[in-house]
């Protein structure tokens, strides 16, 4: 048998068992790697959870009680890799939407070859605008298979020091003042806190939280205030309550509006629902000192890496943040937070029915990376 002919026939596990008889064990495993073979045993699979909140949800924008995710599945030469799509009406999406995308990618995803998932991610672009959820669970799960096959964890992957993840804050949605007293007794093992705001009682809000905990807090407004001038006396008086940084305090359709609030208020401004992905970037300078990337938006972790390199190349600070999420999703961008300044992964410490019981792990806020290949979820 030739070279050329044993490349040909090198996927079938029955040839390949007979092939060990004939070429000495290094020449096979070179043999292999010539040529991408197509696997016979590909599946892909996807099915729609559904996560409880252990508290209503509440923002400025929206109240809920469980949220609906997408776990996929793809298996391939005996390797399976797993993701994620948390689908938020804001940007329009639901899990039906991203049900009837990912059916759409089928074909594609079975006939790529998953090591080559720049080119992958591309073409799933082409398919539709939008849908990032879905993108993202697609994205998540190729990376994880191929980092999987090469039993490697995915942060080391990207040449990134586990050691080096930031503290996580602690989201506390908005809810009356007794409510909220009680949400923050129980994070108490969170260092850093997120409060949602961007409603008439902002100040109550606040005032209940420091009524238990002179911690470090951060505020996210959720688009909640419509006036600039509303917003800065809001912001300024947050500064005195020692708020580290003010998230989104505006709609996102009012940039020009956010550069005059910028110039006249003490703390930083992070943008998030003005960015979603990289083109988005570039046009926020001079109204926010940073963005809030999450894989939902973006539609993955090729996409978050873009946009962890031009918001550094803007002088941007970088956060990663998250929608309502299992571990699974929340570990894959976990793998990303040696490259930022924050992180909002919490998540997964907000629902009760967590469909996986492994992955990142929160001690003290500090983000404790998994070991194992790939994402490191099971």
């Amino acid at each position: 048998m030739d070279r050329k002919r044993f490349c040909q026939l090198a996927g079938s596990a029955v040839l390949l068992t007979a092939a060990t008889s004939l070429f000495p064990h290094k020449k096979i495993l070179k043999y292999a790697y010539c040529k991408p073979v197509k696997s016979s045993d590909f599946k892909f699979s996807y099915e729609k959870y559904r996560l409880n909140l252990q508290h209503t949800w509440t923002t400025s924008g929206s109240s809920s009680d469980f949220r609906d995710i997408v776990i996929v599945k793809i298996e391939k030469d005996g390797v399976t890799g797993i993701g994620e799509a948390a689908p938020s009406k804001r940007y329009n999406e639901t899990a039906d939407s991203v049900l009837s995308f990912i059916k759409k990618s089928e074909s594609l995803i079975s006939q790529s070859d998953l090591w080559q998932f720049h080119e992958l991610n591309e073409n799933l672009n082409k398919i539709s605008d939008g849908e990032y959820a879905a993108k993202t669970a697609l994205d998540t799960a190729i990376l994880d298979w191929v980092t999987k096959k090469l039993n490697i964890p995915l942060y080391k992957y990207f040449g990134l020091d586990k050691n080096k993840t930031p503290i996580t804050s602690f989201s506390i949605g908005i809810d009356k003042p007794d409510i909220v007293r009680q949400k923050v007794k129980e994070a108490a093992d969170y260092p850093l806190l997120k409060i949602k705001v961007g409603y008439p009682e902002d100040k109550e809000m606040i005032d209940a939280v420091r009524s238990v905990t002179n911690k470090t807090i951060r505020v996210d407004a959720n688009e909640g205030w419509k006036i600039k001038e509303e917003a800065v006396e809001k912001i300024n008086w947050l500064a005195s309550q020692g708020v580290e940084f003010v998230e989104q305090p505006m709609p996102a359709n009012m940039l020009e509006e956010m550069k005059w609030v910028k110039k006249r208020v003490k703390i930083p401004l992070i943008a998030d629902e003005n960015v979603k992905t990289a083109r988005d970037i570039p046009s926020l300078v001079g109204a926010y000192d940073g963005i809030n990337i999450k894989l939902m938006k973006c539609g993955g972790i090729q996409e978050a890496l873009r946009m962890i390199a031009l918001a550094r190349s803007l002088n941007l600070k970088i956060m990663v943040g998250c929608m309502i999420e299992s571990s699974l999703a929340i570990t894959a961008m976990a793998h990303l937070t040696p490259l930022v300044d924050y992180a909002d992964l919490d998540g997964n410490l907000l629902i009760s029915n967590d469909p996986f019981k492994s992955g990142v792990k929160v001690e003290k806020g500090k983000l404790i990376l998994p070991d194992e290949a790939g994402l490191g979820v099971k």
